[in-house]
């Protein structure tokens, strides 16, 4: 890691770091909270890697080792907030309440979204890459000419950042002073494509050269990644326009359950960020503080089988769609071409004709 340029406010050992710029204002129940967040967020992550294993789900994209970027940064919105996923956020979706068997609805191909976005401030997947950050500022515009103070998050990958939609939304940002923050979650390879191939400058720079500020945090600490997001969040809902954040951590796991990451990457690279663990710093940060019984994290891993074992119950119950509803919710109002698609396909007998 590049020390002066990473916001850290614990090390990997779980020991607290001060930082000029910022302090952590966690309590310790919050960080206790967040602790039980990853954990479960984790569980149920390798619950649904099972389940695609098992031919139950058509993929999945885990996110072991990201935990700290997506609770952080989760926990930070306030809940008039309004989030842009990749396929990847599941701890943001976590944070913003949506039910696990929801997360899952897209991958077991039952759903082409899984929830309602306004119920939980919180946008549908995007499969697209990149696309959701055009998504963000366009509703971030939205907000500013509505006068709301609320702060809009879109969330992206390394990988993503090179792609042209990721940099239109950078212009876009810029030019109106949108209040949003760009959170790229750096893990360090976009699919097979290491990060030094897709910049030789640390991401977090980019921003600059579009004229709003760019920071770089230590993606596995869960205390700076909240800071660092909050204060971004702030400043948006405040009016003082977007923020890059860059979230320089670590996918342990493969890209996908398509992917085989021991086809380009060595096991001594995955070894030296396992001792970064994000939980397990949390967690030895709990121990050498000593602000929890030794008992809590065994109540914490029994919780989370609870509730992995619910969702794998959930998604074998769910049933097959009527392919009918592929035309619901295309367009806000009724539009002649997906009228003539519904009738076509009742017509060819494969589908009901309810809504």
């Amino acid at each position: 890691m590049i020390g002066e340029e990473l916001v850290q406010l614990l090390t990997p050992e779980g020991e607290r770091v001060s930082h000029p710029e910022y302090e952590s204002s966690l309590t310790n129940d919050q960080i206790v909270s967040y602790y039980r967040d990853m954990v479960i967020v984790r569980r149920l992550c390798t619950e649904s890697t099972s389940l695609q294993r098992q031919g139950q789900l058509a993929l999945w994209a885990p996110i072991q080792g990201q935990e700290a970027a997506q609770i952080g940064a989760g926990r930070a919105l306030q809940p008039m907030d309004f989030t842009f996923p990749t396929y990847r956020e599941h701890g943001i979706a976590w944070c913003r309440g949506v039910p696990p068997a929801d997360m899952l609805r897209l991958f077991r191909a039952t759903s082409n979204g899984g929830w309602d976005p306004q119920k939980y401030r919180h946008s549908v997947p995007t499969v697209v890459l990149g696309n959701q950050a055009l998504h963000a500022v366009g509703y971030a515009m939205g907000v500013q000419r509505d006068g709301a103070e609320e702060a809009v998050m879109a969330f992206f990958g390394d990988g993503a950042s090179s792609q042209g939609d990721v940099l239109e939304s950078f212009v876009w940002a810029s030019s109106y002073n949108a209040p949003i923050v760009l959170f790229c979650q750096n893990n360090q390879w976009g699919i097979s494509t290491p990060m030094s191939v897709q910049s030789k400058i640390p991401l977090y720079h980019r921003a600059h050269g579009f004229g709003f500020p760019g920071v770089r945090v230590d993606g596995n600490d869960l205390l700076a990644v909240y800071e660092v997001t909050k204060r971004a969040l702030d400043n948006a809902r405040e009016g003082g326009g977007p923020t890059l954040v860059e979230a320089y951590t670590y996918r342990l796991g493969a890209h996908t359950t398509s992917d085989d990451p021991t086809r380009y990457r060595i096991d001594a690279e995955v070894e030296v960020w396992r001792h970064r663990d994000p939980i397990e710093r949390v967690k030895a940060l709990l121990v050498r503080e000593g602000t929890v019984k030794a008992s809590y994290f065994d109540e914490v891993a029994e919780e989370a089988e609870g509730i992995a074992l619910q969702l794998r119950e959930d998604v074998l119950a769910m049933g097959k769609p009527d392919p009918i509803t592929i035309f619901d919710h295309v367009y806000a109002d009724e539009h002649p071409l997906i009228d003539e698609g519904r009738r076509e396909m009742v017509e060819l007998g494969v589908a009901g004709g309810g809504h």
